[in-house]
């Protein structure tokens, strides 16, 4: 079985990608190596993600590329 990392002295920055409006909050972590934690800056306390860092970079190549996100396959 896989253990949550222990994010407690994380470093979170706040995506490029977030408008800086109240609805486009997401944080990432880059101390981790391998894997990505991403977080809702709005609700820190209510759970993070983690992606491994080859899913993270496809997901944000995705995003640059203007993929669509709703497509499932």
């Amino acid at each position: 079985m896989k253990q949550t990392p222990d994010l407690s002295a994380a470093a979170w920055r706040k995506s490029s990608y977030s408008a800086g409006g109240d609805n486009n909050c997401v944080e990432v972590s880059d101390d981790h190596p391998g894997i990505v934690p991403v977080r809702d800056s709005k609700r820190p306390d209510h759970g993070t993600l983690i992606f491994s860092a080859s899913s993270w970079s496809a997901f944000t190549t995705g995003v640059k590329r203007g993929a669509d996100l709703h497509a499932v396959g």
